[in-house]
């Protein structure tokens, strides 16, 4: 079993689960199949499990990491945006609503990806190699952002919330819309999913 599945947290665990996304951080691996770091560059992408019927062995030696995420919203809450090869239409979809939903930044369409990627480095982890993270009340959040509370991560979905497994989410919970909680999901990404950015979860159990 190996170490290649990510949290809402932005950790890299080993499960049994299966994701229904791939992810790439760049090498992080060793010859031995085991992550040595936690990243290699700021280009933390979001890919599909398939693309052009190209196979490989996971974690080969001297190429990228294959990492997994149960959906969308667990990869960007880890910091993950689309990725512009594979996923040309949800990529294109994001910087436009990451684009409306941070004009703070005076990006515009002709700025490079480059540019959102740092931001989003600064937002995601922080010189320490914490996951960093920023208050806001609960009725604040759209759906598809993930909070944090009592160390757990919760799904934020038609006014509920609801606990993240790397299985699936757990029965949900009702907290009161005015409560400050910890957002995982970095802020720029909230403010893009906010500004229409359809990012993708799994169904939830009620």
């Amino acid at each position: 079993m190996l170490q290649n599945r990510v949290n809402p947290f932005g950790d890299i665990i080993a499960t049994k689960a299966r994701g229904q996304w791939l992810g790439n951080r760049g090498q992080l691996h060793g010859a031995g199949k085991t992550i040595l770091r936690p990243f290699k560059h700021k280009a933390w992408i979001i890919c599909l499990l398939e693309f052009k019927d190209r196979h490989r062995v996971i974690m080969s030696p001297n190429l990228w990491t294959e990492l997994f995420f149960l959906d969308e919203a667990t990869a960007m809450a880890a910091g993950h945006r689309p990725c512009f090869e594979c996923r040309r239409e949800a990529a294109n979809l994001f910087k436009a609503a990451w684009l409306r939903g941070n004009p703070e930044y005076g990006f515009n369409q002709k700025t490079l990806i480059g540019k959102i990627d740092e931001v989003l480095q600064k937002e995601r982890i922080n010189e320490s190699g914490q996951k960093v993270t920023f208050e806001a009340t609960l009725q604040e959040l759209p759906d598809g952002t993930f909070i944090e509370m009592d160390n757990q991560a919760y799904l934020v979905s038609n006014e509920m919330v609801y606990l993240w497994s790397p299985f699936g989410y757990a029965a949900s919970e009702q907290i009161p819309p005015l409560t400050k909680v910890k957002v995982l999901t970095p802020r720029s990404m909230v403010n893009a999913i906010k500004a229409g950015y359809p990012v993708q979860y799994n169904s939830v159990t009620t």
